[in-house]
């Protein structure tokens, strides 16, 4: 299965990076141009423990749906969520956050399946990895963005 793995750096206290990593608000500023919008379950805040959301997003052209469920919450230094129905065939994402010199270090870590086996992995490596890994560092450049003013 293909794994992004990506770090950021944020001069933030970690309980912030925490907290707006949490944020549905957030979230849905960061994906405007796919006009992301949760439309079920927790749809504002922050999510908790054992919350599903359910977003509508317009990927490769298409209207798309999909559920994940928050199954592990270590406040201040870790949450997972991790997909119960959309498009792919599995996914989880593990937000990592570790206390570093002058901040915090954020680190995704995003595991994934595609649909439609041998089809699914020519996708992955033609254009899904790279397509998911751009949304994952523009979600964290709005995390930064955020963070960082609340800073100062």
């Amino acid at each position: 299965m293909p794994t992004i793995r990506l770090n950021t750096f944020v001069k933030a206290d970690i309980e912030t990076c925490f907290d707006l990593s949490r944020s549905i608000d957030l979230h849905v500023e960061s994906t405007k141009h796919t006009r992301e919008t949760a439309i079920a379950g927790r749809t504002s805040g922050l999510i908790e423990l054992g919350d599903t959301v359910t977003w509508r997003a317009r990927h490769f052209g298409i209207w798309q749906t999909l559920t994940s469920k928050i199954t592990v919450m270590q406040r201040p230094v870790l949450f997972v969520d991790e997909m119960q129905s959309g498009a792919f065939k599995s996914f989880r994402h593990e937000h990592h956050f570790g206390e570093a010199a002058g901040g915090t270090l954020m680190t995704d870590i995003f595991i994934f399946e595609a649909p439609l086996g041998l089809l699914g992995a020519m996708a992955n490596k033609l254009f899904l990895t790279k397509y998911m890994r751009k949304l994952l560092i523009q979600r964290n450049e709005v995390i930064k963005l955020h963070a960082e003013l609340k800073q100062k």
